[in-house]
């Protein structure tokens, strides 16, 4: 199912554009303002649970931090467990990590190295907030497929289509609620 003009207008009024941040010449989307909107909110994620309906999910992967915001109400919605994508040093047990580029600058992700040691090639969707040069989801994909886990779609509550971040993702569906 796709998003309504109205849903649609109800996402996008309630993201911040915000200039200069992290560094000149950025527009940061900031959605603290659409988290904080109950209906905002509540309309992402039925949005995202009714594009995602009927597709095996086992895992959902979310990295740090604002993925942890949408990993929790999906996996509860789509009765899937969650696993943690964090910064080196965060998680408590033996970990792989992947150091990659972002748009303005480098990061370093973890995930446990037994992530999915209850099930044999789990489906696992990513999720984050926003897909801009790929480099944090591509990373995910690393960490997932290391840990033996089966990307099978991801999911992103705004995609900067400019910067063409799907290009270095897996050939699995890209659900994106906002483009810009």
């Amino acid at each position: 199912m796709n998003a309504s003009p109205e849903q649609l207008a109800i996402l996008d009024s309630t993201i911040r554009d915000v200039p200069d941040f992290p560094k000149p010449g950025i527009v940061f989307k900031d959605i603290t303002t659409l988290i904080s909107n109950r209906l905002a909110f509540k309309t992402a994620i039925d949005l995202f649970v009714e594009q995602l309906a009927g597709k095996e999910i086992d895992f959902i992967a979310c990295p740090e931090a604002r993925g942890f915001v949408w990993a929790a109400p999906l996996a509860y919605r789509l009765d899937a467990g969650v696993t943690l994508i964090r910064k080196p040093g965060k998680l408590p047990s033996a970990t792989l990590e992947h150091t990659f580029d972002l748009e303005y600058g480098s990061d370093t992700l973890t995930i446990h190295a037994d992530a999915f040691a209850d099930k044999i090639s789990p489906n696992v969707l990513i999720v984050d907030d926003v897909l801009a040069t790929g480099g944090t989801a591509a990373a995910t994909t690393e960490l997932v497929t290391a840990a033996g886990g089966n990307v099978t779609a991801y999911a992103m509550l705004i995609e900067l289509d400019f910067l063409n971040g799907r290009s270095c993702l897996l050939d699995v569906p890209i659900i994106s609620l906002l483009h810009y």
